[in-house]
């Protein structure tokens, strides 16, 4: 580079290190982190309150239950015969018979079941009929029976009981290939097909809550990160004459300079989009909360703030010119290989207040959702690593396989189990070890039913899920038209 060149470069540079100095290395590293987050570049007129959603409008929600959810003890016989091998094979982590909350089913097997007593208003919401139970789901590559796990370790999932090879299987819906072979997330690849229907959108249709993660990463669309307070901004920026609002106009400008050097160039485009963004979702959801009644009757936890800001962000759809979102939250600590239960009271301890948060706060969600019209358009699901061992490892469970799910909405056809129930005998024809049950229903499955109903024809749903033919039922039946 020429000295003539260099000067306005050099300069620039030492400009915009003083900036990313002043405002701070933690918040210059996350807005950096913000441009691979990225939607479409907003413009910053103020848009007016939001309406209610759109008739054609859906939205689809994550709920990601992060280091293994014991859906053992989500979904609990009642029946004397399946709860005696229940309790047989579950030992100090059994829940009293008569604790567990009944719940009618349509299977007609003589069974009965019910939910953890954690789970009261997911209890109602399941009576109520917007509420449902998926049955032993998880990864899988080729459907399997017992012997073929035994016999063809080539048809397993990859890394299966690894926290972090699973989390990518699940949210990329293949089993049998590195995420470097697959490079996005099954809510991304549903993005990338679905984005035309938001024409004009102010920003992107994946909203991630709670972080960076593998389920929305897509070739097209970007995952865009919101904080619980709102649009995530440069620490230390501000407006008018404090010395933050200075120092935030000082990078403006810095951003704005004109240069030859085209590393820079996209620096300063791709950072003003950031704050663009920013400055847009700050308007779009400033003021008091429209919902902010229903989720004052909850624990401020994690989870309920996150979905508070789902609501909101839903609310907001007509302004940002989405016709389809796709939101990821995410709560943790389920990774509960000792201390799960409360010893002489299983129905407390560490797994039982999870639960409880889950249910509370999902309730005011969809309470939240009906308050705005858009409770038949938004539906929320799980997911999680895997499920955890039958048996105990003395005051807690290991790593497992397949698990319980659930789905909730207006448009979910609740009240009901869906899929296959595992057998619960030790060492019997669904347990490959420990109760490590083998998923009769796959995550493609699973996924496919929720990515129809938000509006991939059948004709698409292979080019999101390269697996689904080798699975019997592309669709599930546990959603609404």
């Amino acid at each position: 580079m020429n000295s003539k060149a260099s000067t306005p470069d050099l300069s620039r540079r030492k400009f915009l290190g003083a900036c990313c100095a002043s405002v701070g290395a933690t918040g210059m590293l996350s807005s950096i982190a913000q441009l691979r987050l990225m939607g479409a570049v907003a413009n910053t007129d103020t848009p007016a309150r939001a309406a209610a959603p759109q008739s054609d409008y859906k939205a689809l929600v994550c709920l990601f239950l992060a280091g293994g959810n014991d859906a053992n003890n989500l979904v609990v016989p009642t029946d004397n015969t399946t709860y005696a091998a229940y309790a047989a094979g579950r030992g100090v982590l059994a829940l009293p018979q008569n604790a567990i909350l009944p719940i009618a089913t349509s299977a007609g097997t003589g069974q009965t079941w019910g939910l953890h007593p954690a789970m009261v208003e997911l209890k109602n919401l399941y009576d109520r009929g917007k509420f449902a139970v998926m049955a032993n789901v998880g990864t899988l590559s080729h459907p399997l029976t017992q012997a073929l796990y035994n016999s063809r370790p080539d048809l397993r999932p990859m890394q299966l009981f690894s926290h972090n090879d699973q989390q990518v299987e699940w949210q990329t819906s293949v089993s049998d290939k590195p995420f470097s072979e697959v490079a996005t997330g099954w809510g991304g690849r549903v993005a990338d097909m679905m984005n035309a229907l938001n024409s004009n959108n102010r920003i992107s249709m994946s909203l991630t809550l709670n972080g960076q993660n593998t389920f929305q990463v897509g070739r097209n669309v970007s995952q865009y990160a919101v904080g619980t307070n709102g649009a995530i901004a440069l620490t230390g920026n501000g407006t008018g004459t404090s010395v933050n609002g200075l120092r935030t106009a000082a990078l403006t400008d810095a951003l704005a300079m004109q240069n030859s050097n085209l590393f820079e160039t996209a620096f300063g485009g791709l950072t003003n989009g950031a704050l663009n963004n920013s400055a847009l979702l700050s308007t779009v959801i400033t003021g008091a909360s429209p919902v902010q009644n229903v989720f004052n009757g909850v624990p401020n936890s994690s989870l309920a703030q996150q979905l508070h800001m789902v609501a909101r962000l839903v609310n907001a759809q007509t302004q940002l010119n989405l016709k389809r979102q796709i939101f990821f939250v995410r709560i943790g600590g389920f990774d509960l290989h000792d201390n799960q239960v409360a010893l002489g009271n299983t129905t407390n301890g560490a797994h039982a207040n999870l639960l409880r948060d889950i249910s509370l706060s999902l309730n005011a969600f969809y309470t939240a959702l009906t308050q705005l019209g858009a409770e038949n358009q938004v539906t929320a699901f799980t997911s999680s690593d895997f499920g955890r061992t039958y048996n105990t490892n003395g005051d807690g469970s290991d790593h497992g396989w397949g698990s319980h799910h659930f789905m909730l909405g207006g448009a979910v056809k609740g009240g009901d189990i869906y899929g296959k129930m595992p057998n619960f005998a030790m060492g019997g024809p669904d347990d490959t070890g420990r109760g490590r049950w083998i998923p009769s229903t796959s995550v493609d499955e699973f996924a496919a039913t929720l990515a129809k109903w938000f509006g991939v024809s059948p004709t698409n749903i292979p080019a999101i899920f390269p697996n689904i033919g080798r699975f019997a039922k592309p669709d599930l039946g546990f959603m609404n038209a």
